[in-house]
């Protein structure tokens, strides 16, 4: 006899990562769906976590991650968006940034509380927020443009609002938020009870000569802001499971109340490598001209395609428009691209509440050029 009782999720649906990522194994598809590089971390880094490794450096580090790391990224920031950043309060490492969001979310967040987001949205804030009986608000992006009128937004926030999720780089757009956008943010929330979650994991990979307008540039936003950055995405390196979140001390401490009962430390040896590898910058500094010319490789290669890009300002995604190709839903699209065509893509309608189809398709292009040729190649068939 099975026990009586309510879901916490009662709508939870399989993951469109999980769905593309089976169709792409069953069909022998290229796999441009999933976020990550088929490509490995430095050598360098491998040999400083294997050191480590062997150094015994395998025991619990201290709960908020291990000091020497947490000093490197204060000197990071501080360099990169002029934030005076204290290391022993203000910075935490985390399983992932996942993880991270998921402590933020489930520390400020309570029952009947509204949290808005950026939809097309990453898909663990709607879960993470209605586990803590929060209120779902999406501000809806519209393509191609996917801008954010913030008169409009505005008109979202009301007395219960206690929390507002962005990400910049935008996972699945690919857009950026300007300077402009940050100030208006900043006077939006200014003198109200609002937390900031500001997603940043892509904040290395900004195309164009642009700047990354983190939320630790803008002083009056961060008192009242937390942001959250990945190891993994840095480093080429996803299965790691590594990130940190940065916030004042106020709100860092309510952070590490969850963090404490749920993981309370991440690995060791990871932490000791890292300490010791990104005292150089240059790894991480060149990452946007890196990923520029896998984008600009890849689009090149798709202009014989009838699929139109997006311009991408930032992230390893590409979209591409097929409403003059198709009239299939884009689920229904990326499925027939994979069993016909041999490459696997994520449709954007899931990252809306709603569904919203904007006959969009997400492609991954953190991948070797052996592997985007033939997408393209595969692709500029349709």
């Amino acid at each position: 006899m099975n026990i009586s009782f309510e879901s916490k999720l009662p709508d939870d649906v399989t993951s469109i990562f999980a769905i593309m990522s089976k169709l792409a194994s069953e069909t022998n598809a290229i796999n441009l769906g999933q976020g990550f590089p088929n490509f490995d971390c430095a050598d360098e880094l491998k040999d400083k976590i294997e050191h480590y490794l062997r150094a015994g450096k395998n025991q619990y580090c201290p709960m908020p991650g291990l000091l020497d790391l947490r000093k490197v990224l204060a000197t990071k920031v501080n360099t990169a968006y002029g934030s005076s950043v204290n290391p022993e309060s203000e910075i935490t490492i985390s399983a992932g940034a996942t993880q991270a969001i998921s402590n933020i979310i489930t520390a400020f967040v309570k029952p009947n509380d509204e949290v808005i987001i950026v939809e097309p949205a990453y898909d663990s804030y709607k879960p993470g927020i209605e586990l803590c009986g929060g209120l779902v608000v999406p501000y809806v992006l519209k393509a191609p443009e996917f801008l954010i009128d913030w008169d409009k937004f505005n008109e979202l926030i009301g007395e219960r609002t206690r929390m507002i999720i962005i990400n910049t780089p935008h996972n699945p757009v690919g857009k950026t938020l300007k300077a402009k956008d940050m100030k208006a943010l900043e006077s939006l929330v200014q003198g109200k009870n609002i937390i900031v979650l500001s997603d940043e994991v892509y904040e290395h990979l900004i195309y164009d000569g642009q700047e990354h307008q983190s939320a630790l540039r803008y002083p009056r936003l961060f008192e009242q802001c937390v942001a959250v950055y990945s190891f993994g995405k840095t480093f080429h390196s996803t299965g790691w499971k590594l990130g940190y979140s940065i916030a004042p001390e106020y709100i860092t401490k309510e952070i590490r109340k969850i963090h404490q009962w749920n993981v309370f430390s991440v690995n060791s040896f990871l932490q000791y490598a890292l300490a010791d590898y990104m005292t150089d910058p240059k790894p991480y500094l060149g990452l946007g001209q890196f990923y520029q010319e896998k984008r600009d490789y890849f689009n090149a290669a798709m202009e014989g395609s009838k699929l139109r890009a997006i311009p991408c300002e930032g992230t390893y995604f590409q979209l591409f428009d097929y409403s003059e190709i198709s009239d299939e839903n884009d689920l229904d699209f990326a499925k027939r691209l994979t069993r016909e065509y041999g490459v696997a893509s994520i449709p954007v309608s899931p990252f809306y509440a709603d569904r919203s189809d904007g006959k969009v398709l997400r492609f991954c292009f953190a991948k070797t050029k052996d592997v985007l040729s033939q997408s393209a190649e595969n692709l500029s068939k349709i």
